[in-house]
């Protein structure tokens, strides 16, 4: 479990720091995936790294937005 989560989390840096890489792994994940990680994985793991990238971006946008908006309200 600790592998899945030190590649996400370089994922998520790499998807952060570099908007070509991001276009990337919006319009192929998988091969965006093994060419960073340097590896070939078998499709079950590749789409659970897939699918944890993509639900942590999405929970991060989230938590940006709900800052966003309190700060309207103060």
């Amino acid at each position: 479990m600790n592998d899945l989560k030190e590649k996400v989390e370089v994922l998520i840096k790499k998807i952060d720091s570099d908007k070509d890489f991001a276009e990337k792994f919006k319009k192929e994940p998988v091969r965006a995936v093994e060419d960073l990680l340097g590896i070939d994985l078998p499709d079950d793991q590749i789409n659970s790294i897939i699918d944890t990238v993509k639900t942590k971006i999405t929970a991060d946008e989230i938590g940006k937005a709900a800052k966003k908006l309190q700060g309207l309200f103060k």
